[in-house]
């Protein structure tokens, strides 16, 4: 993404009869701002503050309520290293992952460093680049379901994966790539593929299989997702003097219950409206899937490296360049009744989403009960302080939910445990971690993970849920000894 002004143009929109949605704002509002945020698996949410060094912790009330959080001060990454702009994940181990970097210390620098960072240390650890990449940038990335973490390095059509255990990377195949990976976004399917439309060699879409090796043709987007071309001359970014020549932007795709990917789009050289477009995968007489035209967007707006969320009801909640939020139901896309709002998204356990660290987004639907996470082998009685299993069916939920066009991942497909205290109605959340799958939509295929009791939890008779993308499981009785 290239850096824009910091100024989000406020849209006064008049509020719609009958529409139940709600933006509130954070009761005590994030000490720096927040560029991105992360939900972690012990149910805080990780963000970095505006100046780009410092971390802050937002963690629930004992009611569960984020807009009546509080912050605490986190630690500072690694010496040398205050990235904007990076590849990133939260492991399946429940530790986060970022690497690269469009800029260091506000300067353009495409950097190759990274780091992890430990919640239960608060600490962060440097993490080396795959051998050989000189410049990781803003490059796109994605967990994939055997809980590897799989980069692409911008300038090239490389590809690596990180190990979470050893730390290592490793080199993988990506025959058949169309283009490099600049400004090109990632998306996670049931079967484990990998859906991109391209920037540089638009309108051309592509499918990675990780078994494969290989990318395979997606097909045609159709009508044009990517905006305006080498806006700023060339980029130099290295002693060499190489020159990087922007291709365009894209916005944000997100899976949808229905198995669709929803592609949202900047506004193309030479035209007035934005575009978007669905994409159907592959079935039996398409091997390529197939791409419909979407809504364009309205007044002017665009998708050009915008943030997109995926709310309960399974509509795609996706932010406009101008701060304005739109609803896409599957067939339509409606302005919301907010003023401009801008920043990150990211979906919340409660099934709101987070909106630039600021403000909660309260959507007005719900889920299907076949879309929630079930239980079917838990403790019925646990000891604070102590691990457990927990297993069932669909605790990834149907979708890595949280997207922004290239960089910025703040996926959350990864299972959350609840738990409530029936005397008291106080809410703690386990940490999870060693999740058995980082798919989506896995259907009736046993998945598992483990939770730790928090030390500090009410004992006694408390309900206990399985939450992923908002989404909660049926509840259970455990004991809290």
């Amino acid at each position: 993404m290239l850096r824009r002004l910091a100024i989000v143009l406020a849209v006064c929109l008049a509020a719609v009869p009958g529409q139940a949605q709600t933006m509130k704002s954070l009761t005590h509002q994030p000490p720096d701002g927040a560029l991105i945020s992360f939900q972690l698996t012990d149910g805080t949410v990780l963000v970095q503050g505006n100046g780009e060094s410092d971390w802050y912790r937002l963690t629930p009330d004992n009611k569960g309520s984020y807009v009546n959080g509080n912050w605490t001060k986190m630690a500072s990454l690694p010496s040398g290293y205050v990235p904007l702009y990076f590849a990133s994940a939260v492991l399946a181990d429940g530790r986060l992952v970022i690497t690269g970097g469009e800029y260091n210390f506000n300067q353009f620098a495409f950097t190759n460093q990274g780091a992890v960072y430990d919640p239960r240390a608060n600490a962060w650890t440097k993490l080396d680049p795959p051998k050989g990449w000189g410049f990781i940038g803003d490059s796109p990335s994605a967990v994939l379901p055997n809980g590897t973490f799989l980069v692409g390095e911008k300038f090239k059509k490389n590809m690596a994966y990180l190990d979470p255990k050893t730390l290592t990377w490793t080199a993988v195949p990506s025959k058949g790539k169309n283009d490099f990976n600049a400004e090109e976004g990632w998306t996670l399917m049931p079967d484990g593929s990998i859906v991109t439309y391209d920037v540089k060699d638009h309108p051309k879409s592509e499918r990675y299989v990780p078994e494969e090796g290989k990318w395979l043709d997606a097909g045609s987007t159709i009508v044009d997702l990517r905006g305006p071309q080498n806006c700023c001359g060339c980029i130099v970014y290295d002693p060499k003097k190489k020159c990087y020549l922007p291709p365009g932007e894209v916005g944000p795709g997100i899976l949808r219950p229905d198995g669709t990917v929803f592609a949202t789009g900047a506004m193309p050289d030479g035209e007035t409206k934005a575009h978007t477009a669905v994409y159907t995968p592959p079935s039996k007489g398409h091997k390529k899937g197939t791409w419909t035209p979407g809504p364009d967007f309205p007044n002017g707006d665009q998708a050009s490296d915008t943030y997109a969320s995926l709310l309960p009801d399974g509509n795609v909640l996706v932010e406009g360049s101008s701060g304005t939020l739109y609803e896409f139901d599957g067939k339509k896309m409606t302005r919301e009744p907010f003023n401009g709002a801008g920043g990150a998204l990211m979906v919340l356990p409660t099934g709101e989403v987070l909106v630039g660290g600021s403000e909660i987004y309260q959507p007005a639907g719900t889920y299907q009960a076949a879309w929630a996470p079930t239980i079917s082998a838990f403790p019925s009685a646990v000891t604070r302080g102590s691990a457990y299993q927990i297993a069932g069916t669909q605790f990834n939920g149907l979708s890595q939910a949280n997207s922004f066009g290239d960089e910025d991942e703040t996926q959350t497909n990864y299972p959350l445990v609840r738990i409530t205290n029936n005397a008291s109605g106080h809410v703690f959340y386990a940490r999870t971690h060693d999740h058995s799958t980082m798919g989506v939509a896995t259907g009736a295929a046993p998945v598992s993970t483990n939770f730790d009791v928090p030390s500090g939890m009410e004992t006694g008779a408390s309900s206990l849920v399985v939450v992923a993308n908002g989404i909660p499981s049926a509840p259970v009785s455990v004991t809290v000894n």
